[in-house]
């Protein structure tokens, strides 16, 4: 079943069905419940997030305007979110790296497993380490796959600062890789 578009989904919740808003929960949440997980690497607190989201999205829709899409207002409501959740409480280390339990390869050697879930678990310590807007900038980028325009809109920027944040926490990846190596 192919759910409406979002411009409908908008327009008949401002006009009262609420039913809509339902449908626009059901399309993004899993969607909506990565990113927070991406962004807080705290399986407790991502429900939560994501709930909360949803419900700042439930208050604000009938004054959104669809001057970017859908998807993109959800996921700037995420980030910020996120980033709130982040100043509450922010641990030193976490005991939740299922988020990247998934990157192993597609080869079916114990060790390249191994390897993959380890690199995974470097890369997840990198990003944890990293300040909040630059965490959701490169996260936005390179697991989201959200490109530069949108990136800048769902953290209410501009595209050069969005790359030069995107280039900042390369390069600080990159040094924290290189001096775990």
């Amino acid at each position: 079943m192919k759910l409406p578009d979002d411009t409908d989904l908008v327009t008949r919740f401002k006009d009262g069905d609420l039913s809509a808003f339902e449908q626009v929960v059901l399309k993004y949440q899993d969607r909506i419940y990565t990113l927070c997980r991406y962004m807080l690497y705290n399986a407790e607190d991502a429900p939560d997030a994501a709930q909360d989201v949803f419900l700042k999205a439930y208050g604000g829709l009938k004054a959104y305007r669809p001057d970017a899409s859908l998807y993109t207002w959800l996921y700037r409501i995420t980030v910020n979110t996120c980033l709130d959740y982040g100043k509450k409480s922010r641990p030193e280390h976490c005991a939740d790296t299922s988020a990247f339990d998934n990157l192993a390869s597609s080869q079916p050697s114990p060790e390249r497993l191994y390897q993959s879930k380890e690199t995974g678990r470097l890369i997840e310590g990198c990003l944890r380490k990293l300040p909040g807007k630059l965490r959701a900038a490169i996260v936005l980028k390179e697991i989201e796959g959200l490109s530069y325009e949108e990136i800048a809109h769902a953290l209410g920027t501009s595209v050069g600062t969005v790359k030069s944040r995107i280039s900042r926490a390369r390069e600080e990846m990159r040094r924290r890789l290189q001096k775990d190596a």
